[in-house]
């Protein structure tokens, strides 16, 4: 892509994982992937923990019962569907961003061998045009019952990426509301803002249009789908949690706004598919005239932000 494009193509991928299924909720994945090149995206982006799926059972299973035989059961099954980078689980997906010359963000589960294989995050990852693991940005909070099952991320994510004139940021979920969290990326030059959820209009209705304001900058807000009948019958405990779930989990709830914070696409509720809306640079700019959150209108010399970028670790090795 030029990086004096003023216009980008994006697509919204709202679909339901194959719930806890690594590789088939990969292949599905690459069926929107397609579409979106069909449709000359220039991005594409999925929801949070889509791959390979958002642990709704913990809520409504006792997820915070000591010791409970399911949800440890239950972990084992999530970790081992979960995604590690270094062993190529996202090489299709990074096969099709290189041939497609197109950006894909994903939400994952990551397992991660730097922290020692056995807990997992809540990663937002960024395949760049050239078909390379960009970022992953691990969830900084889990919130409320995820904590049950997700680990706390770190700061070595929290990057921004030219992407045609536009600078690139994505956060996951609830860190959307974390001001400090947004400031870190406005200061990085954002001016589109990805943000991705498990998938409830309830989430997204307000704060895509909040964000994209208080930002003046495109927000893109992408969720899933999760109904009873999307609980496969060959997990563990397939048919404890079909009956302890609601009909719907996961109601979607993608949409997008532009800088004005008036909606491009207003949420999507309730049925899968692929929408795609096309965003202009010229409109950050001309909103950006009044307000710029790290800029003309920011106060260094009175407040200020302290990141840090480092990836955590318990261990350091020298040789």
């Amino acid at each position: 892509m030029e990086e004096t494009q003023d216009k980008i193509t994006i697509g919204l991928a709202q679909m339901a994982p194959v719930w806890l299924k690594r590789e088939m909720t990969i292949e599905k994945m690459i069926t929107y992937v397609d579409e979106a090149a069909e449709k000359h995206c220039q991005l594409v982006v999925f929801g949070e923990a889509l791959l390979p799926g958002y642990p709704f059972w913990v809520e409504h299973t006792e997820g915070a019962r000591f010791e409970s035989e399911v949800q440890k059961e239950l972990y084992a099954h999530y970790l081992d569907q979960a995604v590690d980078i270094s062993q190529g689980h996202l090489n299709k997906l990074c096969e099709k961003a290189k041939t497609y010359k197109m950006g894909i963000i994903a939400g994952c589960m990551e397992k991660a061998p730097d922290r020692g294989g056995h807990s997992v995050y809540c990663t937002l990852v960024y395949i760049d045009s050239g078909g390379e693991v960009r970022n992953t940005h691990r969830k900084l909070m889990p919130t409320y019952e995820e904590r049950l099952v997700w680990a706390q991320g770190d700061g070595h994510g929290l990057n921004t990426f030219p992407l045609g004139k536009f600078t690139l940021g994505g956060l996951n979920c609830w860190e959307n509301w974390m001001p400090l969290a947004r400031t870190s990326l406005y200061a990085q030059g954002e001016d589109l803002h990805v943000a991705i959820w498990p998938g409830n209009v309830r989430n997204t209705r307000e704060i895509t249009p909040f964000m994209a304001r208080e930002g003046r900058s495109f927000v893109v807000s992408v969720g899933g789908l999760m109904r009873r009948e999307d609980v496969p019958d060959d997990i563990p405990y397939a048919a404890l949690i079909r009956d302890s779930l609601p009909d719907v989990s996961a109601n979607g709830g993608s949409c997008a706004a532009s800088p004005s914070g008036e909606w491009l696409l207003a949420p999507v509720e309730g049925k899968e598919g692929l929408a795609v809306v096309t965003i202009d640079h010229a409109e950050v700019r001309k909103e950006r005239h009044n307000f710029d959150p790290a800029g003309h209108y920011s106060r260094p010399d009175v407040l200020s932000l302290n990141l840090d970028k480092s990836r955590q670790s318990n261990i350091k090795i020298e040789s």
